[in-house]
Protein backbone atom coordinates (compact mmCIF):
# COMPACT_ATOMS: atom_id res chain seq x y z
CA UNK A 1 0.00 0.00 0.00
CA UNK A 2 0.59 3.82 -0.65
CA UNK A 3 1.45 6.58 1.99
CA UNK A 4 -2.46 6.93 1.38
CA UNK A 5 -3.79 3.74 2.26
CA UNK A 6 -4.23 2.68 -1.73
CA UNK A 7 -2.49 0.08 -3.74
CA UNK A 8 -0.27 0.87 -6.58
CA UNK A 9 -3.19 -0.67 -9.05
CA UNK A 10 -5.61 1.59 -7.47
CA UNK A 11 -3.35 4.46 -8.36
CA UNK A 12 -2.70 3.45 -11.74
CA UNK A 13 -6.19 2.90 -12.80
CA UNK A 14 -7.34 6.40 -10.96
CA UNK A 15 -4.55 7.95 -13.19
CA UNK A 16 -5.87 6.50 -16.32
CA UNK A 17 -9.11 7.70 -15.85
CA UNK A 18 -8.68 10.78 -15.06
CA UNK A 19 -6.85 10.85 -18.22
CA UNK A 20 -9.53 9.41 -20.02
CA UNK A 21 -12.54 11.54 -21.34
CA UNK A 22 -15.09 9.77 -19.78
CA UNK A 23 -16.05 8.56 -16.17
CA UNK A 24 -15.64 5.56 -14.14
CA UNK A 25 -19.06 4.97 -14.44
CA UNK A 26 -18.64 4.77 -18.22
CA UNK A 27 -15.78 2.44 -18.74
CA UNK A 28 -17.15 -0.01 -16.30
CA UNK A 29 -20.38 -0.21 -18.77
CA UNK A 30 -18.16 -0.68 -21.32
CA UNK A 31 -16.40 -3.76 -19.17
CA UNK A 32 -19.84 -5.17 -18.05
CA UNK A 33 -20.67 -5.59 -21.77
CA UNK A 34 -17.59 -6.95 -22.57
CA UNK A 35 -17.86 -9.30 -19.75
CA UNK A 36 -21.07 -9.96 -19.46
CA UNK A 37 -21.74 -9.72 -16.11
CA UNK A 38 -23.38 -7.09 -13.77
CA UNK A 39 -20.17 -6.00 -11.18
CA UNK A 40 -18.37 -2.76 -11.40
CA UNK A 41 -14.48 -4.20 -11.88
CA UNK A 42 -13.15 -0.85 -11.82
CA UNK A 43 -15.07 0.35 -9.16
CA UNK A 44 -14.63 -3.04 -7.11
CA UNK A 45 -11.09 -2.00 -7.15
CA UNK A 46 -11.31 1.78 -6.41
CA UNK A 47 -13.58 0.79 -2.88
CA UNK A 48 -10.83 -1.96 -2.18
CA UNK A 49 -13.38 -5.03 -2.69
CA UNK A 50 -11.06 -6.23 -5.32
CA UNK A 51 -7.71 -6.56 -4.87
CA UNK A 52 -6.31 -8.71 -7.41
CA UNK A 53 -8.41 -8.81 -10.38
CA UNK A 54 -8.41 -12.30 -12.32
CA UNK A 55 -6.29 -11.38 -15.97
CA UNK A 56 -9.54 -12.46 -17.94
CA UNK A 57 -10.64 -8.89 -16.14
CA UNK A 58 -7.56 -7.10 -16.41
CA UNK A 59 -7.35 -8.08 -20.15
CA UNK A 60 -10.62 -6.66 -20.94
CA UNK A 61 -9.93 -3.54 -18.29
CA UNK A 62 -6.47 -3.04 -20.82
CA UNK A 63 -8.90 -2.92 -24.01
CA UNK A 64 -11.16 -0.53 -22.64
CA UNK A 65 -8.45 1.95 -21.17
CA UNK A 66 -6.09 1.80 -24.15
CA UNK A 67 -3.37 -0.27 -22.09
CA UNK A 68 -0.75 -2.15 -23.78
CA UNK A 69 -1.88 -5.72 -24.20
CA UNK A 70 -0.76 -7.92 -20.88
CA UNK A 71 0.75 -4.84 -19.00
CA UNK A 72 -1.76 -4.72 -15.97
CA UNK A 73 -1.61 -8.22 -16.07
CA UNK A 74 1.97 -8.32 -15.83
CA UNK A 75 1.41 -5.26 -13.01
CA UNK A 76 -1.29 -7.20 -11.22
CA UNK A 77 0.36 -11.29 -11.58
CA UNK A 78 4.03 -11.19 -12.24
CA UNK A 79 5.90 -13.89 -12.45
CA UNK A 80 8.28 -15.29 -10.07
CA UNK A 81 10.99 -15.48 -12.68
CA UNK A 82 10.47 -11.96 -13.61
CA UNK A 83 9.60 -13.03 -17.54
CA UNK A 84 6.85 -11.39 -19.71
CA UNK A 85 3.82 -13.48 -20.95
CA UNK A 86 3.35 -14.73 -24.22
CA UNK A 87 -0.55 -14.18 -25.60
CA UNK A 88 -1.69 -15.56 -29.01
CA UNK A 89 2.03 -16.73 -29.87
CA UNK A 90 3.32 -12.93 -29.51
CA UNK A 91 5.82 -11.88 -26.71
CA UNK A 92 4.19 -9.21 -24.84
CA UNK A 93 6.31 -6.23 -24.97
CA UNK A 94 5.10 -4.20 -22.10
CA UNK A 95 7.25 -1.60 -20.56
CA UNK A 96 7.85 -0.70 -17.14
CA UNK A 97 5.74 2.30 -16.98
CA UNK A 98 2.33 2.60 -19.50
CA UNK A 99 3.64 3.94 -22.99
CA UNK A 100 2.87 7.29 -22.29
CA UNK A 101 5.92 9.78 -23.84
CA UNK A 102 6.50 13.74 -24.06
CA UNK A 103 7.03 14.59 -27.35
CA UNK A 104 10.80 15.91 -26.03
CA UNK A 105 11.26 12.30 -25.80
CA UNK A 106 11.23 12.71 -30.20
CA UNK A 107 10.26 8.58 -30.23
CA UNK A 108 7.62 7.57 -32.80
CA UNK A 109 5.26 5.06 -34.12
CA UNK A 110 4.15 3.33 -37.09
CA UNK A 111 0.42 4.12 -37.92
CA UNK A 112 -1.31 1.75 -40.54
CA UNK A 113 -2.81 3.66 -43.59
CA UNK A 114 -5.98 3.00 -45.44
CA UNK A 115 -7.69 4.59 -48.48
CA UNK A 116 -11.15 4.65 -47.92
CA UNK A 117 -12.03 5.20 -51.94
CA UNK A 118 -10.59 0.82 -52.07
CA UNK A 119 -13.54 -0.68 -50.28
CA UNK A 120 -13.27 -4.37 -49.78
CA UNK A 121 -17.49 -4.87 -48.72
CA UNK A 122 -18.91 -4.03 -45.54
CA UNK A 123 -16.21 -5.81 -43.48
CA UNK A 124 -16.82 -6.00 -39.31
CA UNK A 125 -14.04 -3.42 -38.67
CA UNK A 126 -11.79 -1.18 -40.65
CA UNK A 127 -8.35 -3.56 -41.49
CA UNK A 128 -10.91 -5.78 -43.00
CA UNK A 129 -13.28 -3.29 -45.01
CA UNK A 130 -10.44 -1.41 -46.67
CA UNK A 131 -6.79 -2.08 -48.09
CA UNK A 132 -3.57 -1.07 -46.56
CA UNK A 133 -1.29 1.49 -47.77
CA UNK A 134 1.99 2.23 -45.94
CA UNK A 135 2.04 3.05 -42.33
CA UNK A 136 2.97 6.76 -41.32
CA UNK A 137 5.69 7.59 -38.41
CA UNK A 138 4.12 9.73 -35.45
CA UNK A 139 5.03 11.80 -33.07
CA UNK A 140 3.90 9.48 -29.62
CA UNK A 141 3.41 13.15 -27.67
CA UNK A 142 1.34 14.33 -30.70
CA UNK A 143 -0.46 11.11 -30.66
CA UNK A 144 -1.20 11.48 -27.07
CA UNK A 145 -2.69 14.63 -27.70
CA UNK A 146 -5.41 12.94 -29.35
CA UNK A 147 -5.94 10.36 -27.63
CA UNK A 148 -4.70 7.58 -25.26
CA UNK A 149 -5.00 4.17 -26.69
CA UNK A 150 -1.98 3.00 -28.09
CA UNK A 151 -0.67 3.66 -31.49
CA UNK A 152 -1.53 -0.03 -32.85
CA UNK A 153 -5.42 1.09 -32.29
CA UNK A 154 -5.15 3.70 -34.41
CA UNK A 155 -5.50 4.28 -37.87
CA UNK A 156 -4.98 6.77 -40.69
CA UNK A 157 -7.41 7.16 -43.73
CA UNK A 158 -7.77 8.88 -46.69
CA UNK A 159 -10.94 11.22 -46.28
CA UNK A 160 -13.38 10.32 -49.46
CA UNK A 161 -15.74 13.54 -51.04
CA UNK A 162 -16.84 16.88 -49.97
CA UNK A 163 -19.98 16.26 -47.75
CA UNK A 164 -17.71 17.25 -44.50
CA UNK A 165 -16.74 20.32 -45.24
CA UNK A 166 -15.56 22.70 -43.99
CA UNK A 167 -14.52 20.38 -41.19
CA UNK A 168 -12.63 17.81 -43.56
CA UNK A 169 -11.73 18.53 -47.34
CA UNK A 170 -11.47 15.61 -50.01
CA UNK A 171 -8.25 13.69 -49.39
CA UNK A 172 -7.83 14.90 -45.80
CA UNK A 173 -5.88 12.48 -43.56
CA UNK A 174 -7.83 11.41 -41.05
CA UNK A 175 -6.83 9.57 -37.37
CA UNK A 176 -9.31 6.99 -36.33
CA UNK A 177 -9.33 5.58 -32.96
CA UNK A 178 -10.50 1.88 -33.44
CA UNK A 179 -10.96 1.69 -29.90
CA UNK A 180 -13.96 3.83 -29.50
CA UNK A 181 -16.65 2.02 -31.27
CA UNK A 182 -19.89 3.06 -29.19
CA UNK A 183 -22.01 5.80 -29.63
CA UNK A 184 -21.25 7.11 -25.79
CA UNK A 185 -21.70 11.05 -27.27
CA UNK A 186 -22.91 13.31 -29.42
CA UNK A 187 -21.71 15.26 -32.31
CA UNK A 188 -18.77 13.28 -32.73
CA UNK A 189 -17.24 12.37 -35.89
CA UNK A 190 -17.04 8.52 -36.47
CA UNK A 191 -15.56 6.35 -39.15
CA UNK A 192 -18.55 3.62 -39.97
CA UNK A 193 -20.64 1.57 -42.49
CA UNK A 194 -24.36 2.97 -42.91
CA UNK A 195 -26.43 0.45 -45.10
CA UNK A 196 -23.76 -1.29 -45.94
CA UNK A 197 -21.45 2.06 -47.47
CA UNK A 198 -18.71 3.14 -46.02
CA UNK A 199 -18.94 7.00 -44.18
CA UNK A 200 -17.09 9.59 -42.15
CA UNK A 201 -20.01 11.50 -40.45
CA UNK A 202 -21.54 13.45 -37.03
CA UNK A 203 -24.02 10.86 -35.39
CA UNK A 204 -26.47 11.91 -33.23
CA UNK A 205 -28.70 10.11 -30.98
CA UNK A 206 -32.11 11.22 -31.59
CA UNK A 207 -34.30 8.37 -29.93
CA UNK A 208 -33.80 5.16 -28.34
CA UNK A 209 -32.64 3.58 -31.27
CA UNK A 210 -32.88 6.34 -33.80
CA UNK A 211 -29.66 8.23 -34.96
CA UNK A 212 -29.23 11.30 -37.54
CA UNK A 213 -26.41 11.60 -39.63
CA UNK A 214 -25.14 14.71 -40.05
CA UNK A 215 -22.91 16.16 -42.56
CA UNK A 216 -21.22 19.64 -41.81
CA UNK A 217 -21.25 20.46 -45.27
CA UNK A 218 -24.80 22.69 -45.26
CA UNK A 219 -25.16 21.64 -48.85
CA UNK A 220 -25.80 17.93 -47.76
CA UNK A 221 -28.80 17.07 -46.28
CA UNK A 222 -28.48 14.83 -43.11
CA UNK A 223 -30.45 11.77 -42.62
CA UNK A 224 -31.97 9.74 -39.92
CA UNK A 225 -31.49 6.27 -39.76
CA UNK A 226 -31.92 3.10 -37.22
CA UNK A 227 -28.98 2.20 -34.72
CA UNK A 228 -29.27 -0.72 -36.41
CA UNK A 229 -28.16 0.28 -39.53
CA UNK A 230 -24.69 1.65 -38.66
CA UNK A 231 -21.47 0.01 -37.38
CA UNK A 232 -19.31 2.35 -36.41
CA UNK A 233 -15.42 1.03 -36.56
CA UNK A 234 -13.53 4.18 -35.24
CA UNK A 235 -13.35 8.13 -33.88
CA UNK A 236 -12.36 10.83 -36.19
CA UNK A 237 -10.01 12.09 -33.30
CA UNK A 238 -7.73 14.01 -35.68
CA UNK A 239 -6.94 14.85 -39.15
CA UNK A 240 -4.17 16.42 -41.73
CA UNK A 241 -5.05 18.82 -43.96
CA UNK A 242 -3.94 18.85 -47.62
CA UNK A 243 -2.83 22.18 -49.20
Amino acid sequence: MSDDGRSPLQNLLAQRIADLPETRDHYDGLLRKKLETTGKPLWDVERGKVQKPSPRVLRAMEEVLGFQAEYLVDFVHPREDGSRRVEAGHASTVPEQPSARTVDGGETAPVIRLDLSYSMGPGTDLDSSYIDGEAFQFDIGFLRGLTVSPPDRLRIVDGVGTSMEPTFHDRDLLLVDINQRDLNAQDRVWACWIFGLGAVKRLRAVGPDRVLVISDNPNVDNQEVRREDILIHGRVVGSIKRH
